[in-house]
């Protein structure tokens, strides 16, 4: 459901064509090629929004095969070379209309060179005057209106997705997403987001976020955090050390709707650290979603009932919350190449997450035929970040190779998880 769009789209055509016979080899050359090609092109039109865009993307690696992903990795590349900092005189003006004439009397010390570049800004370490080493991120100029004309174009390419998936309902979830890029680019919400975070971990033992010192619409002052990073885990991390990090990376994305009534909803590798206490610290609030009143249940509903087998009570839960539209029954397969790999996980009290499995429920997942899921399958506006979550959590826990008790987490997160009474399932299956 969350691949990028391009792929996906390209995927479904390779997996038509293959039902129509055509040799694998042939497709996943031309599947290969034509990836590469779209790629260029988009990231070439891209402005504020390139580098969001790769991150995106880079989360997805788990789910390509390795003869694919290398023009990903290649574009990438050259796309984080193409982009020079911010030159120091220019970060000096956003902080003096910001921050005012004087913005160096806020601090004791800044380093003028960035220790990292987000998505729509770049990042300094400076001291503060009361001592603490502050993180400071300061927003390129005019990285709202690019990036804005960027979800533009991202938009055209989601109108396209709508092709293979005649039900999607596009305008209402592009709406949702032009909301949620508009709220990213007005740092007073983050810090909002960021601080109302750091109360509710405030002396948690596993997880970590840093408070916020200071802030305005385009600069945000928050705590230094030193650790390593989620990516540097994933590509030399000791098992023990992906296990523990995997654990508190889902226990953070669960439990922050219950914790802090939001959900993070950029799970992405960059915005982790691995402290060295073997806390599992977290960046970068700018996309949450409220949800004061936890997951909704149907998520968790839809998982017990996948594994059930349940899959009438499954097909009227997903037709109840838009995202199937009604019709004939669907067949058994479909749903549970739509349910399983969400399902999966939490079926045993411990689960071994891994790319190779990732990469056969991608393959499941996409079906053309005209019975399949697919065709009728429309995402909700609610249900945008949320989806985006489960599905780029799932490709990081794959990333990471990890073995953790997947369930607990689940039981302890999820409403509408643990089995309802016999008597209220047909309540359940019905809305009643």
């Amino acid at each position: 459901m969350s691949l990028p769009l391009g792929f996906a789209g390209h995927s479904a055509l390779g997996f038509g064509r293959r039902l129509l016979g055509e040799p694998g080899d042939l497709i996943a050359g031309e599947l290969q090629r034509r990836t590469a090609r779209q790629l260029f092109r988009v990231l070439g039109e891209l402005k504020g929004g390139a580098m969001k865009f790769g991150q995106m993307l880079s989360v997805f690696e788990a789910a390509l095969p390795p003869e694919v992903i290398g023009p990903y990795r290649a574009a990438l590349t050259l796309l984080q070379e193409a982009a020079p900092a911010l030159p120091a005189d220019q970060v000096h003006a956003v902080l003096r209309e910001e921050l005012g004439p004087d913005w160096r009397d806020r601090f004791s010390a800044f380093e003028d060179a960035p220790t990292a570049a987000a998505s729509i800004g770049q990042v300094h370490r400076a001291v503060h005057t009361d001592g603490r080493t502050v993180a400071v991120k300061i927003q390129y100029p005019g990285a709202g209106e690019a990036l804005l004309g960027d979800y533009a174009r991202l938009g055209r390419l989601i109108r396209l997705f709508s092709l293979v998936t005649p039900g999607l309902d596009v305008e209402p979830m592009l709406r949702e997403l032009r909301e949620r890029v508009a709220e990213e680019l007005d740092y007073r919400l983050e810090a909002e987001a960021q601080q109302t975070f750091a109360d509710a971990y405030r002396g948690d033992e596993e997880i970590v976020v840093p408070g916020v010192v200071a802030f305005t619409r385009r600069v945000l002052v928050t705590e230094w955090l030193e650790g390593t990073p989620l990516a540097a885990v994933i590509r030399e991390g000791t098992q023990a050390e992906r296990d523990a990090a995997g654990l508190r990376y889902a226990r953070f994305l669960f439990s922050g709707p219950e914790r802090a009534g939001r959900l993070h909803a950029d799970p992405h590798p960059g915005n982790f650290r691995l402290l060295p206490d073997g806390r599992l610290g977290v960046l970068d609030f700018g996309a949450v979603k409220h949800l004061p009143d936890g997951f909704p249940p149907a998520l968790g509903s839809l998982i017990r009932l996948a594994q059930d087998g349940d899959w009438a009570a499954a097909q009227e839960l997903l037709v109840r919350e838009g995202f199937v539209t009604a019709g004939a029954p669907l067949d058994h397969d479909a749903l549970g190449a739509f349910l399983l790999p969400v399902a999966t996980p939490s079926a045993a009290e411990t689960y071994r997450f891994t790319r190779e499995w990732l990469r056969e429920e991608v393959v499941q997942a996409v079906d053309l035929r005209e019975g399949g899921l697919l065709r009728r399958f429309n995402l909700p506006p609610a249900y945008v970040l949320v989806n985006r979550v489960v599905g780029a959590a799932t490709a990081v826990l794959c990333q990471l190779e990890c073995e953790i008790p997947f369930r607990a987490e689940a039981v302890r997160w999820l409403p509408g998880f643990l089995p309802v009474p016999a008597g209220a399932r047909e309540a359940e299956a019905t809305g009643g």
